[in-house]
């Protein structure tokens, strides 16, 4: 593959913040699969899986479907809480997901 500055030619760089959200999205909706939500994107269904690996902890191509918390263990009714909070920060963040999507694809289409 040609390489342009280190980087290979036709791979998209998104922000960190367009990732965070990709990922919020994505457990915001229940029964969603990675390829819906990647195609309502308009990014590669691989590259949210690993977006989607990273934000739990993993490396991507990790094959473990537990999240890292879940594998070390720990108190019952601390992790409960850190769901509840994570869950909490989700359905706030959801809000504002499509529309930030939307604000980023509509600079990317402006000519």
């Amino acid at each position: 593959m040609v390489q342009e500055n280190g980087v290979p030619v036709g791979m998209k760089h998104y922000p960190a913040e367009f990732k965070a959200d990709a990922v919020a999205l994505y457990r915001s909706r229940s029964g969603a699969t990675i390829k819906s939500v990647a195609a309502d994107l308009g990014v590669n269904t691989e590259t949210l899986r690993n977006w989607i690996r990273a934000a739990d902890g993993r490396r991507p191509g990790a094959h473990s479907t537990q999240p890292a918390a879940a594998r070390t263990g720990g108190d019952d009714v601390q992790a409960e809480l850190a769901a509840a909070r994570k869950r909490i920060r989700e359905l706030e963040e959801e809000r504002d997901i499509l529309r930030k999507a939307a604000r980023y694809f509509a600079t990317e289409t402006r000519w």
